[in-house]
């Protein structure tokens, strides 16, 4: 990516294109206020110099001052430095969400002296002016992105800095040990004692403890931002798609007594306890009559390989089929929920023979929608592995922050492991070890990172974010 003049005042529309009640071009840049000057007109003739901090004014945007052609009815809100998201002069102008007006307006600050804002760089700013560490910018787009009210939670919580807190607790120990370290190794005659050796372990260990805390919530943390894929599969006419709708509240699929009604994949994502999952209802695996129903069954089954959890399917009604225990050998190596369908009926399946299979046999009437809620229940424990949802506030969701939390435990377990009576090391080992520690701690919260780390973080920001 081309660098940046940060010292531009920059432009962008901020609200998404198309219509609408209400579109938003954000200015940001120490001429934002000069440059609100020459387009808008107030309706009581002050000018935007004049204004105040967080004040919104109503009046027009203009082709120029002279033949004051009006473009659009306006509110500009003025917001001064360094008091703002960006911590610079930041003019927004809340026209009519139409994409015309929108694009003419920002014609015309661009005209004006702003430069095309590229994608996140308000939120860089933000960054770089030190009103938010790296960790939180990143949050700024998880909360743009997030799909529950779970995962919103969870964003809403690092943006505002429970990730960047605790890091920085952490970082106070370690620079604390390490400034004990490099005085010891510096004045050899005033070396550590072993009760100094003991007392620096126990910290250790303490540091150790509170990474392997926030590593158990990432894998909630990754749930709750990517969401979780599943499969309903099992042979034709057992309720798929009957499951599927129920689980929607909706009619989504086409269900008929027909068997092999469904010939294509249908996904949909749905929220399951604060959990996104992203759920598709498949063909039924059986011998196929023709080429349509060959080409089904084989995006059915490249679907179950792609998977994360499995909802594989049961007639209740029925004995088990050979269809029924092909799959079950199918999936043995797979993750997978038993679903015991059509319940309101008279039940003739072999129970004990699915029991005995899996894990958890979850009994339901997609057509009644009964017990569904249970299947629900149990489809999150299923994912979640038996845990309870956490309301811990810190859920790493970041895959560059996990992977960045991971070598720093490998490194504290290298220093503790170095202080062992049974093969201590000299100092300088366990010096570096913390050191190297320090270092990915500060590439998570942005205080060593390069310039191509924060292109490539912020490029994948929205234009006007």
């Amino acid at each position: 990516m081309k660098r940046l003049d940060l010292t531009d005042t920059i432009a962008a529309i901020s609200t998404g294109l198309g219509e609408s009640g209400i579109g938003i071009v954000r200015l940001s840049g120490k001429e934002a206020l000069s440059i609100a000057e020459k387009i808008f007109l107030s309706k009581n003739g002050r000018r935007p110099s004049g204004y105040k901090t967080f004040t919104t004014h109503y009046g027009w945007v203009v082709e120029d001052m002279t033949t004051k052609k009006i473009i659009d009815e306006v509110i500009l809100t003025v917001m001064r430095a360094p008091k703002s998201y960006t911590k610079e002069d930041i003019v927004e102008i809340n026209c009519h969400g139409g994409i015309v007006a929108l694009r003419r307006i920002l014609a015309l600050v661009l005209e004006n002296g702003c430069r095309l804002a590229q994608p996140g760089e308000f939120t860089k700013r933000a960054f770089m002016n030190g009103r938010i560490d790296l960790a939180q910018a990143e949050a700024v787009l998880d909360v743009i992105k997030a799909k529950t009210d779970a995962a919103l939670r969870n964003s809403v919580e690092q943006l505002k800095g429970a990730l960047s807190k605790e890091l920085n607790a952490i970082r106070g120990i370690l620079l604390e040990l390490s400034s004990i370290l490099e005085a010891s190794i510096d004045f050899p005659e005033e070396e550590m004692g072993q009760t100094d050796t003991a007392q620096l372990k126990e910290e250790l260990k303490k540091v150790e403890a509170r990474l392997e805390k926030l590593l158990l919530g990432s894998r909630f943390g990754r749930i709750f931002r990517e969401g979780i894929r599943v499969v309903i599969c099992g042979r034709t006419n057992v309720g798929k798609s009957s499951l599927l709708n129920a689980l929607l509240r909706q009619e989504r699929s086409i269900v008929t007594p027909i068997a092999g009604t469904t010939r294509d994949t249908v996904e949909e994502t749905i929220n399951i306890r604060g959990v996104p999952v992203m759920i598709a209802d498949t063909a039924g695996i059986t011998k196929p009559d023709n080429l349509a129903e060959r080409k089904a069954i084989e995006r059915s089954r490249r679907y179950i390989e792609a998977a994360q959890l499995v909802l594989l399917v049961f007639d209740g009604s029925q004995r088990l089929r050979r269809e029924d225990l092909g799959l079950m050998r199918r999936l043995k190596h797979k993750p997978v929920l038993a679903v015991l369908n059509k319940i309101d009926l008279i039940q003739r399946i072999e129970h004990k023979q699915i029991e005995k299979r899996f894990i958890r046999l979850v009994e339901v009437s997609a057509k009644k929608a009964k017990n569904i809620s249970l299947l629900e229940d149990a489809l999150v424990e299923r994912v979640c592995r038996g845990d309870l949802l956490p309301q811990e506030p810190i859920l790493v969701t970041n895959l560059r922050h996990l992977e960045d939390i991971k070598e720093m435990q490998k490194l504290i377990a290298e220093a503790i492991n170095s202080l062992d009576n049974n093969t201590a090391l000299p100092l300088e080992f366990i010096a570096q070890d913390i050191k190297d520690a320090l270092r990915y701690l500060d590439d998570i919260l942005g205080l060593n990172c390069s310039e191509d780390l924060l292109d490539r973080i912020f490029s994948a920001f929205c234009i006007g974010k």
